[in-house]
């Protein structure tokens, strides 16, 4: 357990004078590791951060490696298989219609591509064999060594302490990770520094205006206490990347419903209904097919910004 030493009480990252209202107050229910942390909101601008929350030096106590952005990430090789003419016919509708966008990408010719949390390197590994020159930042020593036996330039530790690269980036991608970022700000002002004029930046991060956060609170999934330090709505995400030195250009909210079954699991379990409650929380390692199935009511969320997760497009200010 990790002492009172090692917690922080931080300001508003936008700069805004200390007027924060306690939104909730919560634990880590992931791995069910001590603490409780609150979340609270700035009045000025809006933005919700963990505060008090563990330093740079021991938040390290909270990700162990069962952590689940470490696991089930080797690089493996598909294996071709033959389709039938109804669907081979029918695959690029059922793409298009059940089009996740967890990891859409601008339409670019293949050039430098940087990944800020790239785990074990199985999107690094998809976008070489798409031509793209990859490098990777990771955390997890662990995860980046296994990125590294894999033949990808992998900077193992946080953003703040990656070394310049020797030629700018046309595309930096992160997934899930700006919420974890102690400095998001000055870690998209680096970033920023790395790439070239028009370059892209496209990054995933947990919604909190959405409707799953609004209903579950300190239960809701993506939460993640006291892993995310930011907990981002739309709004102010554009200003955050704004600080950074970036414009947000598109935002897409995915069309699944994973969080809000797992938040459904917190909540039995809290209830003693640990069973049940088990079972629903490891539902976004299983989905499968079951996200055809609730991919309507998904679909009609996210019309609406209502589902838990979002990515975004920016590209660097003029």
């Amino acid at each position: 357990m990790i002492d009172s030493t090692c917690i922080e009480n931080v300001s508003c990252p936008l700069g805004c004078p200390r007027n924060d209202n306690i939104v909730l107050i919560g634990r880590d229910l992931l791995h069910d590791l001590p603490g409780e942390f609150a979340v609270v909101k700035c009045f000025e601008c809006g933005l919700m951060r963990t505060n008090p929350r563990p330093s740079p030096d021991s938040i390290g106590f909270y990700y162990p490696d069962d952590y689940g952005p470490y696991l089930g990430t080797r690089v493996q090789q598909a294996k071709p298989k033959q389709a039938s003419s109804i669907k081979k016919l029918l695959r690029p509708l059922v793409k298009w219609f059940f089009n996740f966008n967890v990891a859409s990408l601008p339409p670019l010719a293949p050039g430098r591509l940087l990944e800020v949390g790239c785990a074990s390197g199985v999107f690094l590994h998809h976008m070489a064999g798409q031509g793209w020159q990859v490098e990777g930042i990771e955390f997890s020593e662990k995860a980046a060594q296994a990125a590294a036996q894999h033949g990808y330039h992998v900077h193992a530790g946080p953003l703040e302490t990656a070394p310049k690269p020797d030629e700018p980036f046309d595309l930096v991608v992160g997934w899930m990770v700006l919420e974890h970022l102690h400095d998001p700000i000055g870690g998209l002002k680096k970033l920023r520094e790395w790439t070239k004029p028009g370059a892209w930046l496209v990054l995933s991060v947990p919604n909190s205006a959405s409707l799953e956060f609004r209903l579950f609170k300190e239960k809701w999934y993506a939460l993640q206490l006291p892993n995310h330090l930011h907990h981002f709505t739309p709004e102010t995400l554009g200003r955050v990347l704004q600080a950074g030195g970036w414009t947000m250009e598109k935002i897409h909210h995915h069309r699944v419903l994973s969080n809000l079954i797992a938040s459904t699991g917190y909540l039995l379990r809290g209830k003693g209904y640990a069973g049940l409650g088990q079972k629903l929380i490891s539902f976004p390692e299983r989905a499968g097919r079951w996200s055809y199935a609730l991919y309507p009511l998904a679909w009609f969320l996210s019309v609406f910004g209502q589902t838990g997760r979002m990515t975004i497009w920016a590209r660097v200010n003029p």
